[in-house]
């Protein structure tokens, strides 16, 4: 069942969100080649905790760490570990962060010094992914009006959106309903109603859509070996449109 949020719940939220994008804004100084993933798993950590929230990460389901460190084909849902960055890899953080009871939740990708002109235009449509679905994120439209959108314009480019991993509702749990993959038709889906609160966090892939899973249970990699980005936003549906909760 679906949980609408009043407009004083979502403003709640919004503080959840806030130190979600605060440790992203920090991150963007602190991801240089020669560092580690286990280096910026921590620094997060700490930052979460000095703005007053809690992670959530580690110990969910068994997952290791406060962060998920996805590097390269490394899809999601990644282990922090003690190897350096290297200039030109592509690096996505997932930051969940509990604020007052509430749950905010936010992946960005960075560039580890010069990308690679194939991981630039990577990067640069999967944001466009992001921007287009949010826009579509109106009171009366259907949730396939989202991913249509991003399925799109991601396919339009020889990419393929993955469908294995979901975007899926947030609010005093983590994950909440709906839970729905980002392809989709136009018109199709459920309704979009005041007071809807879901992640958009479309995974685009360089290459083919499938995935395969580690041995660890956890990591999720591209399944012929090549890159993959990731952009994520917390939003509310309001009778103004969307309001992204994690807004840098």
């Amino acid at each position: 069942m679906i949980t609408l949020k009043s407009m004083r719940e979502i403003e709640e939220m919004k503080r959840a969100g806030e130190v979600v994008a605060a440790c992203h804004r920090e991150i963007a100084k602190w991801v240089v080649p020669g560092r580690t993933t286990l280096e910026l798993n921590d620094m997060i950590a700490r930052h979460i905790e000095e703005l007053g929230g809690k992670q959530f990460t580690k110990g969910y389901n068994g997952f290791p760490a406060e962060t998920c460190m996805s590097v390269n084909d490394v899809i999601a849902h990644g282990f922090p570990s003690s190897r350096p960055l290297e200039d030109g890899d592509l690096l996505k953080i997932d930051i969940v962060a509990e604020y007052e009871g509430w749950f905010g939740d936010s992946c960005w990708c960075y560039t580890v010094g010069t990308p690679s002109p194939a991981a630039e235009k990577l990067l640069q449509v999967t944001y466009e992914c992001l921007e287009l679905g949010i826009a579509q994120a109106f009171p009366g439209n259907r949730l396939g009006d989202v991913t249509s959108a991003i399925q799109r314009h991601a396919e339009s480019h020889g990419y393929g959106v993955v469908r294995d991993l979901l975007g899926h509702g947030i609010g005093r749990q983590l994950h909440e309903e709906p839970e729905y993959e980002h392809v989709g038709a136009p018109g199709k889906g459920i309704r979009l109603k005041e007071g809807m609160v879901f992640t958009i966090e479309p995974m685009i892939n360089e290459g083919t859509f499938r995935i395969r899973i580690d041995e660890d249970g956890w990591t999720a990699r591209t399944a012929d070996g090549k890159l993959s980005a990731q952009f994520e936003h917390t939003i509310a549906i309001t009778s103004e449109g969307p309001l992204i909760l994690t807004a840098q």
